[in-house]
């Protein structure tokens, strides 16, 4: 360990091999963060605002579009003023406050997601018991341990990284401040940090997921045994939103987490996808493969078109 002389400041190097193309990918991001605040906010409206829309699946979903909403706005924000031409320069504060709401939110959005499943396990498997299985306590319970579990998380990770001393400018090779491009920078010995916080991450990502697959195979098994056409069809509609999202959403951070090796542009790629694409896609998946959010929608946009009017 070394002593530290200099206040620990950090510069975000960016996407690689990036140079001269500041002003595009500045639009591009803009339109993409843009489409996410504005497609999210909408959904959540929605459901907030259409009766027929309070069930558990559209609670869920609106608590998706929350998170939709504040996880790109980690890195976006600072992300399209540098490449503006503003400073790339962030305190150690800032860069734990980025670690800190990027594994929280990331891993609430983890544990919303294994919960949208067991909601349409218990629609699908339990239909007759679905309204007492999935009741309004229930639902509120399942979401505020998806925060607290989130907040557990981020916190237990940004503790391990930040009690590591740091000592004057370190360059992150990326956009954002994350684990495997702050770590390197620390000025003591990182194996146990190494060690548990992708351990961690691991072990909730990939725990996550298989209660997912659990709860479809589940699901595929009792829709096979439907005996029409028709029912076994809206069920998997019903699904397929769901599965499109849990796709989006693990494969880049299984790519990130789970490789042996890394690559910095292959990283910071998979990041923008999944930071800034993947949110902004959701809104889509959900509206134009779901019927009862389209009509919710739709009534939804005359009411605001008749009150501005009027």
């Amino acid at each position: 360990m070394q002593n530290c002389t200099s206040v620990p400041e950090f510069i975000l190097m960016g996407i690689p091999n990036s140079e001269g193309l500041e002003v595009m990918l500045f639009v591009l991001f803009f339109a993409f963060y843009l489409f996410t605040l504005l497609g999210n906010l909408l959904i959540f409206l929605t459901v907030l605002a259409s009766s027929q829309l309070h069930t558990p699946m559209y609670f869920f979903l609106a608590n998706l579009s929350v998170f939709d909403i504040f996880f790109p706005s980690v890195s976006s924000p600072k992300m399209m003023l540098y490449l503006l031409g503003q400073s790339r320069r962030v305190s150690l504060q800032g860069c734990a406050s980025q670690l800190f709401f990027y594994h929280f939110l990331g891993c609430t959005e983890c544990f919303l997601y294994t919960v949208m499943a067991y909601d349409r396990f218990a629609a699908i498997c339990h239909p007759l018991r679905y309204t007492v299985i999935m009741s309004p306590r229930v639902c509120a319970a399942l979401t505020v341990s998806t925060w607290l579990g989130g907040c557990l998380h981020g916190s237990v990770l940004s503790a391990l990284v930040f009690t590591l001393p740091y000592c004057g400018i370190g360059e992150v090779h990326n956009f954002f401040c994350d684990i495997p491009v702050v770590l390197p920078l620390a000025r003591a010995d990182t194996t146990l940090a190494q060690t548990v916080s992708f351990t961690q991450v691991d072990v909730v990502t990939l725990s996550c997921f298989f209660l997912i697959l659990t709860s479809y195979a589940r699901i595929v098994f009792s829709i096979l045994k439907i005996s029409s056409a028709e029912g076994r069809r809206r069920a998997f509609s019903t699904c397929s939103a769901h599965l499109i999202s849990i796709l989006l959403f693990y494969g880049p951070v299984m790519l990130i987490y789970l490789r042996p090796t890394s690559s910095p542009w292959l990283d910071s790629v998979i990041q923008v996808l999944n930071n800034i694409v993947t949110p902004s896609l959701n809104p889509l998946i959900y509206t134009l493969r779901n019927k009862d959010v389209k009509l919710a929608l739709r009534k939804v946009l005359t009411q605001v078109v008749h009150i501005s009017g009027v």
